[in-house]
């Protein structure tokens, strides 16, 4: 017997596994595997050493033409410390909305993409339609990056990609790149009555996230600028300070986790080069009194921005299928950068629902959303065929 095959109920079921990124996606992705296997298309899996984790990658049609890439992260963000009025992984339409974590980001298109499978059965297809499902995506775009490896290895790619985060089914061509960093601020450990004779890190820290503040303001009034960005220039954010152990002791040790959110045009590396050498001129005015000094800063994760062509055959595609075809920025990273970049597939971003909702307590998608997402589909579909 065949799985539902309606959007709303395959939402439903999707929502209903706590895929958490810091959980396992196993039982969500199975699902998939079964839905698609009923209906005579394997899937491959890409695991995660433990096999906790797995990537989902499957061709609908021929597979030795390129074809037409959706793409989407199972991962959801956690529900801890928000407040619900109902079970947050179970769906709940109401007023024409459909609640439930993940119901915007992402897993309203998830459940679009295999509502489409399972509405064309029998179809002959010209142009091949292959399914991405990718974990891992909200801690920094890490889980697809295996895919990406497996893919690099075939001989025939996908022609371009098309990436369903929330844009409300508006045509985004272009988002920022991201590096996220740690400084690692080391002092000199004392007792809180002696303090000039020891080295203070928590204060190394202050002074960096001063230079931070200042670099920032340096990019706002002389930086690059690129239009289309609700932020139309590279922003530097420093989100979580870390340091200290008790009142009366001098700190030896704090970290200063910081970020480059960095437009198409704005080279990410040498702002962070930058930041580096301001680092290090902190530590070295400290050495002649206390040679421990020091702030090393290393990345923890980074991926590519995304500035697609408007003449490319992405965007043309994509400008036929949905209902708003004009093109604009957004302001969040998504894996469409890494499958562009290391991949050399074009992408796009273009998916139901707002990351208005995203992330927050009674996340949300509007009914319509996934009416519009539907139609899209069944464009791409006649495009296809």
């Amino acid at each position: 017997m065949l799985a539902p095959v309606t959007t709303l109920e395959i939402l439903d079921k999707l929502v209903s596994f706590p895929t958490v990124s810091r959980d396992s996606n196993r039982d969500l992705i199975d699902f998939v595997r079964s839905f698609l296997a009923a209906r005579n298309i394997e899937a491959e899996l890409i695991c995660t050493g433990d096999g906790r984790k797995a990537n989902l990658f499957a061709t609908v049609g021929r597979k030795d033409i390129p074809g037409v890439m959706l793409s989407g992260h199972t991962d959801v963000v956690p529900v801890d410390g928000q407040s619900w009025p109902s079970d947050p992984f179970r769906t709940r339409l109401s007023s024409g909305r459909i609640y439930g974590r993940g119901t915007a980001d992402m897993k309203g298109f998830l459940a679009c993409v295999l509502s489409l499978v399972g509405r064309m059965a029998g179809t002959k297809l010209s142009k091949p339609i292959h399914l991405a499902f990718s974990h891992d995506e909200e801690v920094g775009c890490i889980g697809v990056r295996s895919l990406i490896d497996e893919l690099e290895k075939r001989p025939v790619k996908p022609s371009f990609a098309i990436v369903g985060e929330p844009t409300l089914m508006r045509l985004a061509t272009g988002h920022k790149g991201k590096i996220a960093a740690r400084a690692t601020c080391c002092g000199v450990e004392g007792h809180s009555a002696l303090a000039p004779k020891a080295l203070n890190a928590i204060h190394l820290a202050c002074e960096f996230v001063g230079f931070i503040r200042g670099s920032q303001e340096e990019i706002v009034e002389d930086g690059l600028r690129e239009e289309g960005y609700d932020v139309p220039y590279t922003t530097l954010h420093v989100g979580q300070i870390e340091g200290g152990t008790a009142l009366n002791i001098v700190p030896g040790k704090c970290t200063v986790d910081f970020e480059i959110r960095n437009i198409g045009r704005d080279d990410a590396t040498a702002i962070l080069d930058r930041l580096m050498e301001g680092a290090a001129r902190i530590a070295m005015k400290r050495k002649p009194a206390f040679p421990q000094a020091d702030i090393r800063v290393d990345v923890v994760n980074e991926y590519p921005g995304l500035t697609t062509p408007l003449d490319s055959e992405v965007v043309r595609f994509a400008s036929r299928v949905v209902d708003h075809p004009y093109p604009l920025n957004v302001a969040f990273g998504t894996e469409a950068g890494l499958f562009s970049s290391r991949l050399g597939v074009p992408a796009v971003v273009c998916g139901p629902g707002s990351m208005e909702q995203g992330h927050k307590p009674d996340e949300y998608i509007a009914l319509s959303q996934i009416e519009a997402c539907d139609r899209m589909m069944d464009r791409l579909l006649d495009e296809c065929r």
